[in-house]
């Protein structure tokens, strides 16, 4: 796993509820989703980074895994 702020990756504060989660995921989704953005060439790596941070935030245990990622290595 990278060390990348998923939290910052959605724009969210770290103490984010999982609907505020949800509600980040989906207008930054909408935001970089590469069929709206069809003239900017790294709209779909931007577009993984997004549901790569959602994927995580989203799960209880591969968000308290990564929690202690960061604090171990910071």
């Amino acid at each position: 796993m990278s060390k990348r702020d998923y939290y910052e990756t959605l724009g969210l504060s770290k103490g984010a509820s999982e609907s505020e989660i949800k509600k980040g995921f989906r207008k930054k989704a909408m935001e970089l989703h590469p069929d709206r953005n069809q003239d900017d060439p790294s709209a779909e790596s931007k577009f993984k980074e997004a549901n790569e941070a959602y994927d995580v935030l989203k799960d209880a245990d591969k968000k308290s895994s990564i929690r202690s990622i960061w604090s171990c290595s910071f």
